[in-house]
């Protein structure tokens, strides 16, 4: 190969990289913008939440005090929606582990037997963990009509103090 060629072509490369940078600035200029602010983090959680909404607009939503408050009433059943090695370290008094990565093998297992007008609410690690969400709308399709996702997630739980166990 020849080095004038080589050369020319890297040009060539220099120039579409810079062009590419160039748009990719425009294109997102409100964000460069919000970032030298010190805003972005803000906006990106509040189009976070706008995707939320839409993405899960049929789920029930409790917060932490609610989620104590039906927990103390003993009548709603909780779901951990975290990993099991996470869900055996900590997780709330009497729920029942069934993460999203294992649904189909563990939908069958984990479900048989509560019926479908039975309070559940789910919960996975932290308000900003989706998990909860697309469970309890998977319970929701499986006919399940009492189904409540838990935003703040067990870390709002075990920051509050409330209780946890250990056991399987």
């Amino acid at each position: 190969m020849k080095w004038p060629s080589l050369r020319q072509d890297l040009l060539w490369a220099g120039y579409l990289l810079l062009l590419a940078v160039v748009f990719g600035l425009l294109q997102h200029w409100p964000l460069v913008r919000q970032a030298q602010r010190g805003e972005l983090a803000a906006r990106l959680e509040q189009m976070r939440q706008q995707r939320r909404e839409v993405q899960f607009q049929g789920v029930k939503t409790v917060n932490l005090a609610q989620a104590y408050s039906l927990w103390q009433e003993g009548r709603s059943l909780f779901i951990d929606t975290r990993e099991r090695q996470e869900y055996e370290e900590l997780h709330i008094p009497g729920a029942v582990n069934l993460s999203p990565d294992k649904w189909e093998e563990m939908k069958s297992s984990s479900l048989a037997g509560i019926p479908k007008d039975r309070r559940l609410v789910v919960y996975c690690s932290q308000e900003r963990c989706d998990a909860a969400l697309k469970v309890a709308e998977k319970l929701e399709t499986l006919g399940f009509t009492q189904v409540m996702a838990f935003l703040g997630g067990f870390r709002a739980w075990d920051e509050a103090g409330y209780p946890a166990d250990t056991r399987r």
